[in-house]
């Protein structure tokens, strides 16, 4: 008779099977780990922490520096997968164009390259805003002034790309992040062109994503090329139209009919849209690329010059608010002009103007954003003050259901902040709202008064 042995027990259930020759995930975090970690820290540098998203080829983790401390993302791509030896121009020129672009305040930075045996590591800018498109996604469509301010930093990114002879050629939502303090970044230069992969001036490389590459280069005939920073141009069109409505202006499940429409122009604009914004993107959505507006053209519209300040943006304490300042980002010409009197930038820093003599105090800071954001709340509570952060970055400061005080962050210059203090129009005045008492707990952030704003 066979003596039939007792089988071992099994093996506890882990989080996370495991692939072959993989060794099973640890309960907690239930995650893997990529190999060459020093420490529990890749390369003995980084920190892994979660996961932000993954592709055919890659992953993307969010990191935190083991020296600095510093949150950033890490795109880990895969060496051993054949399709990376496919992709490897694209990853290859990706770095290169980031690397030469990363000084612009809204294109995504590349901070470094590492390498394992098995892995290619991107280091890059955190972008904590996530994507543009989840929030389009979640919130239907944006108001006019905010959708205006995503553009321009759009804008402003592509030019700079095409002064430096790199046309992007997959803008679209998905690709466009923001930062924490809700600055748009560009990234994903995968399918980038650079000069050297001109022909006569044109491009013949068929790629982007169809529902926002302009229609010469998916509809060309053979041999025909096109120009990169015109087909840019089509793909801000169609975003901006997107930003506005919550939808695309050609939806179709059939590519072949959404190319009919485009070339028909067939596409209806919501009546919410005002008539400057609705004659930029019939410019913009033109699909002869020789009559097509040009970025540069684009920059000299009055929808796109409006100012920060005449536009409004939806937040709860700040919504009611007549004039208020609802947004944070690198000031550019167009805001300079309209902050300070003509070109004269000294009238950049009078505090008078809007609400009367005492209306507006400003002044200098090298803090961060977010040093400037904590100092109020902590002054404010101190205090008794109620303070909220307004969806661009704006602060608002008030008792019970009443708003006081806004609060406005500009960049004039890296590393240098403009604070300006602006008590409600038609509401109390300074001295009403314990101004000796935020003047002295602000002072550790302030690196100089301006004028009588003291």
């Amino acid at each position: 008779m066979q003596n039939n042995p007792t089988p071992p027990p099994p093996p506890p259930p882990a989080a996370i099977s495991p692939g072959p020759m993989e060794v099973p995930s640890p309960p907690s975090p239930p995650r893997k780990v990529p190999e060459d970690t020093a420490g529990g820290a890749l390369l003995g540098k980084y920190h892994l922490g979660r996961l932000l998203g993954r592709g055919s080829f890659a992953k993307v983790y969010e990191a935190t520096s083991v020296k600095e401390g510093n949150a950033v993302a890490i795109k880990i791509i895969d060496k051993t997968k054949p399709i990376t030896t496919v992709m490897e121009p694209q990853i290859l020129r990706e770095v290169a164009v980031m690397r030469k672009l990363q000084h612009h305040p809204n294109i995504l930075k590349i901070h470094e390259v590492l390498a394992t045996k098995s892995k290619i590591c991107l280091v890059m800018e955190l972008a904590t805003g996530g994507e543009l498109f989840s929030k389009v996604s979640r919130r239907g469509r944006l108001p006019e002034g905010n959708a205006r301010r995503y553009f321009q930093q759009l804008v402003a990114a592509l030019r700079f790309c095409h002064q430096n002879g790199v046309v992007h050629r997959d803008v679209k939502p998905q690709n466009l992040l923001l930062g924490k303090d809700g600055t748009l970044k560009v990234s994903d230069f995968g399918l980038s062109a650079l000069p050297e992969q001109l022909q006569d001036g044109l491009l013949h490389t068929a790629c982007g994503t169809p529902a926002y590459t302009a229609p010469e280069v998916v509809c060309r005939r053979q041999g025909n090329g096109y120009n990169g920073a015109k087909a840019d141009a089509w793909s801000c069109g169609v975003i901006l139209y997107m930003l506005l409505a919550g939808y695309l202006p050609f939806e179709e499940n059939n590519l072949l009919a959404m190319y009919k429409r485009i070339h028909r122009r067939d596409y209806v604009f919501p009546e919410w849209m005002s008539k400057p914004v609705r004659s930029l993107i019939h410019q913009l959505l033109d699909p002869d690329p020789n009559t097509r507006m040009k970025l540069d053209d684009v920059t000299k519209t009055s929808w796109f010059r409006k100012s920060l300040r005449d536009d409004t943006a939806e937040h709860p304490l700040l919504d009611h608010i007549p004039g208020a300042f609802k947004g944070v980002s690198v000031v550019n010409a167009f805001d300079i002009i309209s902050l300070s009197s003509g070109l004269d930038l000294s009238g950049l820093f009078k505090a008078g103007g809007g609400v009367g003599e005492n209306g507006k105090k400003r002044f200098m800071s090298k803090a961060t954003y977010e040093a400037i954001s904590e100092k109020v709340r902590d002054v404010g509570n101190k205090l008794g003050y109620r303070v909220e952060k307004g969806e661009g970055g704006s602060i608002g400061i008030g008792k019970g259901r009443a708003t006081l005080v806004v609060i406005q962050v500009w960049e004039i210059v890296e590393s240098l902040l403009l604070v300006e203090v602006k008590v409600v129009e038609g509401g109390v005045s300074f001295d009403q709202v314990q101004w000796g008492d935020w003047k002295e707990g602000l002072e550790e952030i302030v690196h100089s008064w301006h004028n009588d704003a003291a």
